[in-house]
């Protein structure tokens, strides 16, 4: 064998990629327009126009279809987020205010993916588990990124700096969620400037605090 055989220029694992990316946006559409209830083999073949067997080529059940679609909005989050925190100028505020707003533009700009998140985070145990993990993955961020702004170094208190970033990003899944089912009365630019008031203020406090 020479080699994967390739049709039209596209190999057979590029091919696969795309049947699963296609699955994948169908499962986006029936999660954040119909619900959990909908999502079945059938239907995500439909929306995706492909036969049942690519469906079992890629996933192995309903869960598989979840966790991949939650990896793949936590991915897009986290890239959105570095991108906006080093792309800002340098200085805590600009920094907070770009990584906070293109996440939460990635999550509201199309609504679907807020939806998904939501559903996938009380779906199943394991689902709450994976949604547990992907939320300390992001304090790490948070945590990594603000150690390295503040110029904060290895003999600091570093469980104080994980306590402070799980409670930010725990807080702001949690109040996100209230915000996106109506509970508290603000436009997104204004959740998107409270959000960053309490990262700046814990950060520059936790910073004063350890340089003391």
């Amino acid at each position: 064998m020479t080699g994967q055989r390739t049709y039209g220029g596209i190999s057979a694992d590029e091919r696969r990629a795309q049947r699963r990316a296609a699955l994948l946006d169908a499962a986006l559409d029936i999660l954040g327009t119909q619900g959990i209830d909908k999502l079945t083999v059938s239907a995500l073949c439909t929306g995706a126009a492909l036969n049942e067997r690519y469906y079992y080529e890629n996933f192995d059940g309903r869960d598989a279809v979840l966790s991949a679609l939650f990896d793949t909005i936590a991915e897009e989050l986290a890239a959105a987020l570095l991108s906006g925190l080093h792309t800002a100028p340098d200085d805590p505020r600009a920094k907070a205010h770009a990584a906070i707003t293109a996440g939460i533009h990635v999550l509201t700009d199309d609504p679907r993916k807020a939806r998904v998140a939501l559903v996938v985070s009380s779906a199943t145990p394991e689902l709450r588990t994976r949604t547990t993990h992907t939320i300390n993955a992001f304090a790490n961020i948070v945590a990594a990124e603000g150690i390295d702004f503040y110029g904060l170094t290895e003999g600091d208190p570093e469980p104080v700096i994980g306590f402070r970033a799980t409670y930010l990003v725990g807080g702001l899944v949690q109040t996100l969620a209230a915000w996106l089912q109506g509970d508290l009365p603000m436009t997104r630019d204004e959740l998107i400037d409270a959000t960053t008031d309490v990262f700046v203020l814990l950060g520059e406090d936790l910073a004063r605090k350890i340089r003391r």
